[in-house]
Formats: C-alpha cells, structure tokens, sequence
C-alpha cells in the first residue's frame, strides 16, 4: 500500500476522477500539441498516413493569418466590455440582494434563470429584440442603428457581450453573495459609527473584503470570454459581419473542421491556451497581491 501513498483510501477514491481528467483533458491537450508540430490532416478511418514533422510552420501561419488577427482584435473587445460590466454588475446586484429582506429567494431565481437556460432558447429571444424590425428598434425609433446591431461591424462585438453579461450574470451574482456571507458586520458598524457613508462603506469595506471572489470572477470571465463560440456562432451565423464577431475558438471551428485544416486550429489552441494562462496569472497578481 506504500505505492497509495499515506493515505491509500483517498488515493483510490479519487482514481476515478484523475482517470477522467487524464481522458478528457490531458490527453486531448497533449494531442493538439504534437498536432500542431505536424502536417496533420483528416484521413480516411484505418488509413496510414505520415504526418511529418514541420516545426514552428503552423504557429507562423497563425500569427500571420489576418482572420485571426481579426479574431483577437474581436475578443479584446468583449473582454474590455464584458468583463468590467460582469464585475461590477454581479458586486452591485449581490451587495443589493443581500440586503433585501423581501422577495430575495425570488430575486436570486431570477437573476440565476438565463445562467442555467440553455443557449439556443436565450438566442432566439435576443434575435427577435435585436434584429432589424425587433423590439429594441421599434422602441428607439429614429434612433436605432442602421445597418442593426448584429449585422453592424462596429455593434455586433459589442452586443453579443452584453448579452454574454446578462446570461452569466447570475452565476456571478451567486459567487459574491457566498462571499458576502463571510464579511464580518462589525466591520460595517464600525466604519458607521466613525461616519462613513454607504458609498464609503461599500468602498472601504466590501470591495477589500471580497477582493479573492472579485479574482475568481474576473478569471472566470476572462476564461468565458476566450472560449467565445456559441454566442457569435448563433447570434451572427458564424461570425459576421466581415469576421466582425469572430472569436479565436469559432476560427479554430472554421479553419479545423469546415476547411481541414486540424494542425492551424491546434496550433491557434495552443497559443490561445498559453495566452490565458498568462493573463490569469498577471490577473491574479494583481487583484490578490496585499
């Protein structure tokens, strides 16, 4: 039992799971990395086909593909968007719900609802708000956008991450009412009693105190925001205007199965993974450092 570890019993309960991460994420991972060091390309089942190595070709062919440029120019823009609207929305909104002493159950439902409904449903209903003769621009007349909002190259980014924002809003929510939970109240009495207002309070002492849940939630936006694939995918049929929405991700769709090309997408993987590793680590460094 030495082999197990101190702890043998926990060592074969947790053997399952470590099989399933080996399965379904290491592997993978490791494959799209050999993959894209290759001439890969989709062969016929039990066909026997070289693949020869080919260096940095694939990452070069990445780095100079305009499409791609076009792509991460598209996903900065959301971040910028979505991220400080998904933090400050999701701290303002669980600061309220925590207060609230009437209807909170139901306030927590309805702001977790559109989190756990599914994508396709959620869609459907922002394309009849925002098409061309939708609801929004019924209502601003005039005013409304023309080309609309999801056929516009400078609106269709922009739209899609509010509409990420309102779908993940109420997850978020939920990560800082946890949060929330572990403030001490005498540390709001206190700075009442030496005069602080609200805003100061607020300021002063929730914001540092949910300083590692404000962490967590902008890592996990940035990771949302660098998986983009569904809502530009569904909302824009597949990245338009003119590439205006396309993602990193849905390029990796585009390029790796629709055009056959398995090694460009591994290799734009790669870098998209490495990409936000490093931005989640300066991120963390920068929100957690005391």
């Amino acid at each position: 039992m030495r082999v197990l570890g101190r702890h043998p019993v926990g060592m074969i309960l947790s053997a399952p799971y470590a099989v399933y991460l080996a399965v379904i994420f290491a592997y993978p991972l490791g494959f799209a990395v050999w993959m894209s060091f290759h001439d890969y390309f989709f062969a016929a089942p039990g066909a026997i086909v070289d693949h020869p190595f080919v260096g940095l070709d694939n990452y070069r062919a990445v780095l100079t593909d305009p499409g791609v440029h076009q792509a991460f120019q598209n996903i900065l823009i959301f971040l910028v968007i979505n991220v400080p609207l998904t933090t400050g929305l999701a701290l303002v909104l669980a600061v309220a719900l925590n207060r609230a002493v009437h209807g909170r159950a139901f306030l927590r439902v309805a702001f977790y609802v559109p989190y756990v409904t599914a994508s396709v449903a959620v869609v459907g209903v922002w394309l009849f708000l925002f098409n061309s003769g939708g609801l929004v621009n019924s209502v601003l007349g005039p005013l409304a956008p023309d080309p609309s909002w999801l056929i516009n190259e400078h609106l269709a980014m922009p739209t899609i991450a509010v509409f990420v924002t309102w779908k993940q809003l109420g997850f978020f929510i939920l990560l800082y009412l946890a949060a929330l939970q572990n403030v001490p109240k005498e540390l709001y009495e206190s700075a009442a009693v030496d005069g602080a207002s609200a805003w100061h309070r607020f300021w002063s002492v929730t914001v540092p105190a949910v300083r590692p849940a404000t962490a967590l939630v902008v890592i996990l936006a940035l990771i949302t925001g660098a998986n983009l694939f569904t809502e530009p995918y569904l909302l824009t049929g597949g990245g338009g205007p003119n590439g205006a929405s396309a993602s990193p991700v849905l390029v990796m769709y585009q390029r790796g199965l629709q055009q056959g090309e398995p090694d460009f997408a591994a290799a734009l993987g790669v870098l998209l993974v490495l990409g936000v590793l490093i931005v989640a680590y300066i991120n963390r460094r920068l929100i957690e450092r005391d």
